[in-house]
């Protein structure tokens, strides 16, 4: 054995020890510390910042369609659910109505898909392993797609999301005998250093730029923390991920859907996990409809962001906060229901996936124009044409 290797064979036993996984543990529960304190900054930040302005500052996206758009092109830009959706919450906390959010949550849904699909581009030049990888992709596109045009008018003809997730949270949050409120450790834990951010910038500046600021470090602390915690969970948990992919996949429709939360949960990003199926799907290793159901369990364990983000908020708008992360769980989990269980619906993302998987096949330049179309020039055209409809 040469130096080199010695040196790889030690790094690699020190990486996977006892003692290296123990301080990763430690430095995970820091780092979700630091997501519960930047959610909270971003809510005090909102109200020190919009004050009695507040609903001025949502009227431009008092249009759902505007709403699902900025939540779609975050996310496509960001590449992380799990940011928009913490940072949503914290809006919400800050006075954000909650009918302007759904659709937003929603639009969230669908901007991250966009990185599997990159990744099915590095199969571009391996003809049928593309055409099986690109499916594989577009699948989950197609599912949120189809999942927003379901759920997105009858949120706007009857609040169906808003009513079911306000009575969950204020079942938790109000009822006496299971009161969130009456086990909330979390104030004394987030409100002094958020106090001291928000007292230092006071005495620099005033109240509105103070809260401008608040709310700029909170998105930037957010977004470093979720990169810095899925680095962490991916060292910790990709081999015990592969082995539940491996394993539960291929036994049939509740196994993949199980195995996608799970994997979701563990790692903290289903863009981690779609993107881990892709490649699977491409070499043949899975067939399209056996990794389905797998996207969809993604679907359901990245919403628990958002839920543990919620737990940070307190004050008025504490439920609201709370309703908002359950909306995006009851919507994945009710998107599946519907539309997994409906044989007719069930094979509309497969149908449509596979044929725009033959056409980019036979042009590559369909699988690019189909990324900037559905993640940006669609959207541009979409708030275009609401501006001048005057929606």
């Amino acid at each position: 054995m040469n130096d080199t290797t010695a040196t790889q064979t030690s790094g690699e036993i020190a990486q996977h020890s006892p003692k290296a996984n123990w301080l990763n543990w430690f430095k995970i529960v820091g780092l979700v510390y630091l997501l519960l304190i930047a959610v909270s900054m971003i809510g005090s930040g909102f109200k020190l910042g919009a004050g009695p302005h507040a609903k001025e500052l949502f009227d431009f996206a008092s249009n759902p369609l505007t709403g699902l758009i900025v939540g779609t092109v975050a996310t496509a830009l960001i590449q992380s659910s799990s940011t928009v959706t913490s940072i949503i919450v914290g809006l919400v906390a800050g006075g954000l109505p909650v009918e302007i959010a759904i659709p937003m949550i929603m639009g969230a849904n669908i901007g991250t898909t966009i990185t599997n699909t990159i990744v099915s581009l590095g199969h571009v030049r391996q003809g049928e392993e593309f055409r099986r990888a690109f499916a594989a992709a577009t699948v989950h596109d197609f599912f949120n797609l189809l999942a927003v045009a379901i759920f997105l008018p009858l949120e706007i003809m009857f609040g169906v999301l808003d009513k079911i997730a306000g009575l969950f949270a204020g079942f938790l949050s109000g009822a006496d005998s299971v009161s969130m409120n009456n086990m909330n450790f979390m104030k004394p834990l987030v409100k002094p250093p958020v106090d001291f951010v928000k007292h230092q910038m006071g005495a620099l500046m005033p109240d509105t730029a103070t809260g401008i600021v608040m709310v700029v470090l909170g998105i930037a602390l957010i977004f470093g923390v979720i990169t810095l915690i899925g680095k962490l969970l991916k060292s910790l948990m990709v081999g015990k991920a592969k082995e539940i992919l491996h394993s539960a996949v291929g036994r049939g429709p509740l196994s993949g859907i199980a195995s996608g939360t799970i994997m979701t949960v563990l790692v903290q990003s289903s863009s981690t996990t779609t993107s881990l199926i892709v490649p699977l799907a491409g070499s043949g290793v899975f067939s399209l409809r056996q990794i389905f159901p797998f996207t969809l369990g993604a679907n359901i364990g990245t919403t628990v962001t958002a839920l543990l983000a919620a737990t940070a908020v307190t004050g008025g708008n504490a439920q609201f906060a709370l309703q908002i992360a359950l909306v995006h769980l009851i919507f994945n989990v009710l998107a599946v229901v519907v539309i997994y269980g409906l044989p007719f619906l069930r094979n509309i993302p497969l149908v449509a996936a596979e044929r725009l998987a033959e056409a980019a096949l036979k042009n590559k330049l369909y699988a690019g124009g189909y990324i900037l179309t559905l993640f940006f020039i669609a959207p541009l055209v979409l708030i275009g044409g609401s501006q001048l409809l005057g929606l």
